[in-house]
């Protein structure tokens, strides 16, 4: 399980591996366009249920931690729900992962 700290006082989330390193690759473009967006996800019912948003810009404070050191591979078609939720008046809104879409060469 990896988490997303977020801020100098590093409020932590946890995301597995998998969906922390899709939401990173989401998250550093609209970044690395200096876009702003919020970015929200529910709360499981272990933790009490309900729904956190963030707003995020290019001075946010963000550290990914992973708790695996290998990479894993990379669904295109949850890469672009994501980027087009992300993209949206509402923001980036963290979905579980879909079924990958194979691409027609």
């Amino acid at each position: 399980m990896g988490s997303l700290l977020y801020g100098s006082a590093g409020m932590e989330v946890a995301f597995d591996d998998r969906a922390l390193t899709h939401l990173q690759l989401v998250i550093t473009a609209k970044l690395r366009r200096r876009e702003s967006f919020v970015f929200s996800w529910t709360t499981s019912v272990e933790l009490g249920s309900g729904r956190s948003v963030i707003w995020l810009d290019p001075s946010s404070t963000l550290f990914y931690r992973y708790s695996g050191s290998r990479l894993p591979s990379i669904n295109r078609t949850w890469i672009e729900q994501l980027t087009k939720s992300a993209n949206s008046p509402g923001g980036l809104y963290f979905s579980p992962e879909p079924v990958d879409v194979p691409r027609e060469t």
